[in-house]
């Protein structure tokens, strides 16, 4: 999907990965003092911008104002690409060799993935979010421009990132790409990088990532992390709604792994109350997300094999997690309840309404049942926002099996 006409039309030799962040953003302003210097041709270089679609205004605003100025003056072509959907089919949002602004999000963003499969990024194992928004868009967008061509690839990584250049290398399946790490090169550490551009510009440039990216706390910035929120409320407030409809679908789906984002922000301080409010009027007085056709979500699990107080089950073996968010219960969510019931063989009263967090305000309560352990997120203690249907017949077949062998 192209969104705006191709500049094209040249032999492209150089691909150079700009995130708009301290340290790609160096090395394409240090490049551009004198390209020929650094064996660039301008006009075989391809700037290439990957849009998350939640990038830090500052960052954005920084880019546009000092960054783009240069590009137009050597009049090297930017391309700004981002996911057309859920399918990996891409956008070209700009591209052109007079960009006059930084594109703040194509059709599909990265939150739109993480809202409609009500989840929040997970710290541990490969960072999909970076996969999904940045890594495969750009693959597709090389290989529309450049084809069966041998190209140099650079990507930003400093001088106390040599473990990522090295991932880099080995992660790549194009034989045609060679990877570039100039900021290795020349040992510009990220301090290094930071000095230039405040020497050359004048202004601090900030971290880029996500608005909802859950590393701030691994990366000992979480005290940075939260005065950015604070600087935008209305920013804080639709991250704290997506961490809401994932804390509600699944409670341990918090933000940093053991600890929530909500928690960082305290009522009784004056800085931290806009946040809050944005975050209450987003989630509207019931606990239901009013922007959106309204769509009660509400999950099922089954254990994996083990009770929830810690001894095995010999009646249940099965593994795995089996989740249902009907599309629409249209205002009965206590017959999804039963239905529920119904489904494990139980009672209604029997059924588990699990919250387990402070989002419930206290309304939620979980009881210990026998197995099979039906875990059902009551609808008037949670967040209903764009969360796609999830097919139900999954975990109706795992609750049935799962009785029956209790029965026998």
């Amino acid at each position: 999907m192209t969104a705006v006409a191709r500049t094209g039309g040249e032999d492209v030799e150089l691909v150079i990965n700009w995130g708009l962040g301290v340290d790609s953003t160096a090395y394409l302003v240090k490049m551009l003092e004198d390209p020929a210097a650094h064996g660039v041709d301008p006009a075989r270089t391809m700037v290439l911008h990957e849009l998350t679609g939640s990038e830090w205004p500052a960052t954005r605003a920084h880019a546009a104002q000092y960054v783009l100025p240069l590009l137009r003056e050597h009049r090297v072509r930017l391309v700004q690409v981002s996911r057309a959907g859920r399918a990996l089919e891409i956008a070209v949002m700009d591209d052109s060799r007079q960009p006059e602004r930084i594109v703040k999000r194509g059709p599909w963003a990265l939150e739109d993935e993480y809202e409609s499969n009500g989840t929040v990024p997970q710290q541990g194992g490969i960072r999909l979010c970076s996969l999904h928004a940045k890594g495969e868009v750009g693959d597709a967008l090389v290989a529309e421009e450049i084809g069966d061509r041998p190209f140099r690839q650079v990507m930003g990584f400093n001088a106390d990132e040599v473990g990522r250049s090295l991932r880099d290398e080995a992660a790549s399946k194009n034989p045609l790409r060679q990877g570039v790490y100039p900021l290795i090169e020349w040992e510009w550490g990220r301090e290094q990088c930071e000095a230039f551009l405040y020497d050359r510009f004048g202004v601090k440039w900030e971290k880029s990532y996500c608005t909802f990216c859950c590393f701030p706390v691994s990366m000992g910035a979480m005290d940075t992390h939260l005065e950015r929120m604070r600087r935008h409320p209305d920013i804080a407030g639709r991250v704290l709604r997506l961490e809401y409809t994932s804390v509600s679908l699944n409670h341990k789906a918090k933000l940093f792994g053991r600890r929530s984002l909500l928690e960082q922000f305290d009522p009784g301080r004056a800085a931290d109350r806009p946040v809050l409010a944005a975050f209450e009027e987003g989630i509207g007085p019931d606990g239901l997300v009013v922007p959106f056709p309204v769509s009660s979500a509400w999950s099922v699990r089954v254990t994996r094999g083990q009770q929830p107080w810690g001894r095995r089950s010999p009646a249940i073996h099965e593994k795995g997690l089996a989740r249902n968010v009907p599309g629409k219960i249209g205002g009965q969510e206590q017959h999804g309840i039963r239905d529920l019931s119904r489904v494990a063989g139980a009672p209604h009263g029997d059924a588990v309404r699990e919250v387990g967090h402070a989002f419930s305000g206290g309304r939620g309560r979980r009881r210990r049942l026998d197995p099979p352990w039906c875990h059902t997120v009551d609808a008037d203690t949670v967040s209903t926002v764009l969360v796609r249907d999830a097919a139900g017949e999954r975990c109706d077949s795992r609750l049935r099996r799962a009785v029956g062998r209790r029965a026998r």
